[in-house]
């Protein structure tokens, strides 16, 4: 299966970047983006707490990536955890709800995109451009520190505790779901942890 998968994948680049000219362009930070619309996240959730919050802004941070060219979105779903959701006080159905909202978020900011491409809403030279620009939503999958939001994500020293097996624990629910969302590609972010990677 994991070799069907990886194959797969390799054969959605390959004919992805062909379309691109030969590179893409990913998008850039989300959350330095959310904040500047005046977003507040300051919370362990970070920026995942707009997808609760604010969407709104969550989806103008997508177009406005989109309008610059970027080829890659990620979702709003980095610091988005079923844990660190039911620490906020929702339940499991919930968190399993929000992720899959932050991919739906990305993928209906791309049809605005190309709606707005095809209806000529940008001067010529621009749409002519974007209209054969191909985008591709990456389901963001970020780190066991960046849950525990206490700067581990940069570090990778989660104590002696944690092991292979909580880290599979953690990740396994979050990525099933975002893989079954509807995203094009799953973007494991930040992993600053050899054990980490090697369960990603």
């Amino acid at each position: 299966m994991g070799s069907l998968v990886k194959e797969k994948t390799s054969s959605l680049m390959t004919e992805f970047l062909e379309k691109c000219g030969g590179y893409a362009v990913v998008d850039g930070g989300l959350a330095t983006e959310l904040q500047r619309y005046g977003a507040d996240i300051n919370d362990p959730l970070w920026s995942a707490k707009c997808l609760i919050t604010s969407p709104h802004l969550v989806t103008k941070v997508h177009l406005d990536y989109l309008e610059s060219g970027a080829n890659i979105i990620a979702t709003a779903s980095y610091q988005a955890t079923i844990q660190g959701f039911v620490a906020k006080g929702l339940s499991v159905g919930e968190a399993e709800s929000i992720l899959r909202r932050s991919v739906e978020i990305a993928c209906e900011a791309r049809e605005i995109f190309y709606n707005r491409c095809t209806k000529g809403s940008w001067d010529f030279d621009y749409a002519g451009k974007a209209s054969g620009q191909p985008v591709l939503v990456a389901a963001s999958v970020g780190s066991y520190g960046a849950y525990l939001a206490d700067g581990s994500e940069y570090s990778g020293l989660y104590g002696d505790s944690v092991s292979k097996e909580t880290l599979k624990d953690f990740h396994r629910r979050r990525v099933q779901i975002l893989e079954k969302s509807g995203a094009d590609l799953i973007a494991f972010e930040a992993i600053p942890n050899k054990l980490e990677a090697e369960v990603s």
